[in-house]
């Protein structure tokens, strides 16, 4: 009895603590100054209960629109999957596949091979086949970029609908006027449940979505996400967030898209889509939000009140995403470098499909940089599922697939 008083207790301020009007809240306004009258809603935590059913009923809508649309849809394209030749069946390989390497060492292969009297190519293309038995085929990718490209088109539409008669989105000062005392739009509180449950939804299908080698980082970027967007609304920073959300999500609709038609193989739609990408990515990400977005959020409310935590964290989460615009900025900016002098290659962390009878020069080659680790080895295969032999396709492909990385690391809103 004594035990649970004091877990009672315990829990009792904890809670006190950590909902300290201090921590959320400009002096002097409390909780209790935010409480609803006179017509006016404010955000409440309570509010967020509905994104867990919202995100399972995304689930299924997302079943549907693939099974109904999707599928037409990449028929219509022309995406297929590739017809594959299935690993013939071997207990000792399958066995040293699962629970050793996916990509065994030339060592590993001569044992192998002494093993079971193969040669040393017999092995190779056992895991080549075996390994493209474990990669998604072309239709399930197309899917499941076809559902985050209508999501991200449909998110965006909102997003414009409900801040285009809005006077802080002309003019950035509006955001802080009667700030924390800002009554909740319903507007507001759809774009914002809506954007949640569908970063909560990846969260739940990330075990049947296609794996790609920054899973963990996916998985790191979608709590990350749904944790400042959740602070943002407690701590009623709610105007400013749905504009982050807006700058970030139009940049997504291209990327998208851009890779639905790679998929179908329309390499000219996809190229020029990649470069509307990448110029829609410079603007909206190192101008608008840098010049825009931050300074709105660093310099306009000390107009208002005193700098509380709530304003230092928010800003430096803020700038954490800068300075990750600015890194990814600066190795596309590498990558042209490389292009034109001539020195950028094909990329070897490509997770691309390989040519079963590929030569055994290529396949050391291949395995013998797999040292590495870190955002810069995670995969473009999400971004082009096979290298070209055009030069002027291949660059475009290198820098999508760095943009990409930056998206999927954003911590405010993919991506």
């Amino acid at each position: 009895m004594l035990l649970l008083c004091l877990c009672v207790f315990h829990r009792a301020m904890l809670s006190e603590w950590f909902w300290w009007d201090r921590l959320w809240l400009p002096r002097p306004v409390t909780w209790v100054d935010l409480q609803d009258s006179e017509g006016r809603v404010y955000a409440r935590v309570s509010h967020l209960y509905i994104i867990l059913p919202v995100a399972v009923l995304l689930l299924g809508l997302r079943a549907f629109y693939e099974r109904l649309i999707a599928v037409p849809l990449a028929e219509a394209l022309g995406v297929k999957d590739k017809i594959r030749k299935r690993a013939s069946h071997n207990p000792v390989l399958e066995k040293y596949y699962n629970t050793h390497s996916k990509h065994p060492t030339q060592a590993d292969i001569k044992g192998v091979c002494k093993k079971l009297g193969w040669s040393e190519r017999q092995v190779e293309r056992w895991f080549r086949r075996r390994r493209n038995q474990d990669r998604p085929g072309l239709l399930k990718k197309f899917k499941e970029a076809s559902w985050r490209f209508a999501f991200y088109l449909c998110s965006s539409f909102g997003g414009v609908l409900a801040l285009h008669d809005k006077p802080w989105f002309y003019d950035l000062r509006e955001v802080w006027a009667g700030f924390p005392k800002q009554s909740l739009l319903d507007s507001q509180y759809w774009y914002y449940i809506i954007e949640m449950s569908f970063y909560g939804s990846l969260l739940f299908s990330v075990a049947a979505d296609v794996k790609r080698k920054d899973f963990k980082e996916q998985l790191v970027h979608h709590w990350a996400t749904l944790t400042l967007l959740s602070f943002s609304w407690c701590a009623n920073y709610i105007r400013i967030g749905t504009l982050v959300m807006l700058v970030h999500d139009t940049s997504d609709v291209l990327l998208e898209s851009a890779k639905m038609f790679n998929y179908a193989g329309w390499e000219t739609t996809c190229n020029s889509i990649f470069v509307v990408f990448a110029l829609v990515f410079m603007v909206t990400r190192l101008i608008i939000f840098p010049f825009w977005l931050i300074h709105c959020t660093w310099v306009y409310p000390l107009d208002q009140f005193e700098p509380f935590f709530g304003y230092y964290f928010f800003n430096v989460m803020l700038v954490v995403l800068l300075l990750l615009h600015v890194f990814w900025a600066s190795v596309i900016l590498r990558m042209v470098k490389k292009f034109i002098f001539g020195k950028l290659k094909g990329d070897e962390r490509s997770d691309e499909e390989e040519d079963e009878e590929g030569s055994e020069e290529d396949y050391t080659h291949t395995y013998s940089n797999e040292s590495g680790n870190g955002l810069l080895l995670m995969p473009c295969m999400h971004i082009c599922p096979y290298w070209t032999h055009d030069s002027s396709v291949n660059f475009l492909f290198y820098i999508a697939f760095h943009i990409k990385v930056c998206i999927c690391t954003d911590i405010m809103v993919d991506k």
